[in-house]
C-alpha cells in the first residue's frame, strides 16, 4: 500500500469509512501522511458541508485539516438560529438531524391556553413544548430529504419528557406514521408515564436528563425526485383531555 500512489488512494479511500481511515493510519508514517490528507477526510465530509458550517450558531469552527472539520462535525451542534441540531456519525460519516418543537407543527401550538413554551432541563434548545390540555393532539415535522445521507435508511424519533402531572396520555394510542413519496408506514403507540423498552416507546436517559424516544418510523432515502420526509404522531379520535406531555423535538439518525 505505500507504494500506492497518493490520487490512488484517495480514491480507494472513498469506497471505505471515516473509521477505516483511522485503522490504515497506524500502520505506518506513510500511510498516516496520506490517510490524514485532506483529500481523504474531504470524502467522508457531508457534501453540503460547507452550507451546515456557515448556518452554524455561536463562533466559528476552528480547524486546520478536513480531519480535524469531521471531529468538530461528530459533535451536535446547533443551526438555523437555535431551531435545529446537526452532527454525523463518527464511524460513518452519515448526518444526523433534530427538528427542535420551534420547528415543528403543534396544533394549536401558539394558543397559551392549550401549549406553554418554557426552557426544560435537559433540553437541547431554548425552548420546549409543554401540553397544558387539550383533546386534539397533533405533531408534525418535516425534513427535505437532500439534507439527509443519501442511500441511507433513517429512523425518526419523537423526544419528550412525561410531566409529573401527565393526565389523559394512555386511555387511547397515538397513531405514529412517516410519509416519503408514495411510501407510508402508520403505527400504534401508548404513551405511558414510565419507561416502557418495547421498540416502540424507549428511554434514552443521557447524563442526567430523561428524555423518552417516541419511534414514528424509518424511510430510506432512495429517490431523489421527493423532496420532503413528513413525520407524525397524534390521537385525535378521544374526546378526552390529555396533558404533561413535553416537546423537545424530532431526532432522526441512521440505522447502522
Amino acid at each position: 500500500m505505500e507504494l500506492v500512489p497518493e490520487d490512488c488512494f484517495t480514491h480507494i479511500s472513498s469506497f471505505t469509512s471515516p473509521i477505516d481511515a483511522c485503522r490504515v493510519s497506524l500502520t505506518s508514517s506513510v500511510l498516516q501522511s496520506m490517510a490524514d490528507s485532506d483529500h481523504v477526510w474531504e470524502k467522508f465530509l457531508p457534501h453540503n458541508y460547507q452550507q451546515i458550517v456557515s448556518r452554524l450558531v455561536g463562533p466559528p469552527l476552528l480547524f486546520s485539516t478536513k480531519k480535524e472539520l469531521f471531529a468538530a462535525l461528530c459533535k451536535p451542534l446547533l443551526i438555523d438560529d437555535g431551531n435545529k441540531m446537526f452532527s454525523i456519525e463518527k464511524k460513518t460519516g452519515k448526518i444526523c438531524y433534530m427538528l427542535s418543537a420551534r420547528e415543528l407543527s403543534i396544533t394549536f401550538g401558539n394558543t397559551p391556553l392549550y401549549w406553554s413554551w418554557k426552557h426544560v432541563q435537559g433540553s437541547r434548545f431554548a425552548e420546549a413544548a409543554e401540553l397544558r390540555t387539550i383533546w386534539w393532539l397533533e405533531i408534525k415535522g418535516a425534513i427535505n430529504i437532500e439534507m439527509l445521507s443519501p442511500k441511507t435508511t433513517y429512523k425518526a424519533y419523537l423526544k419528550v419528557k412525561i410531566a409529573d402531572r401527565a393526565y389523559g396520555l394512555d386511555l387511547l394510542p397515538s397513531e405514529v406514521s412517516i410519509e416519503v413519496g408514495d411510501y407510508k408506514s402508520h403505527e400504534k403507540v401508548y404513551i405511558h408515564s414510565h419507561c416502557k423498552r418495547n421498540g416502540k416507546f424507549s428511554c434514552n436517559c443521557e447524563c442526567d436528563d430523561e428524555w423518552l424516544e417516541i419511534e414514528l418510523g424509518s424511510f430510506y432515502t432512495e429517490s431523489v425526485q421527493v423532496q420532503e420526509v413528513r413525520m407524525c404522531l397524534k390521537e385525535v379520535k378521544g374526546e378526552h383531555l390529555k396533558g404533561g406531555l413535553i416537546i423537545d423535538g424530532i431526532e432522526l439518525r441512521p440505522v447502522c
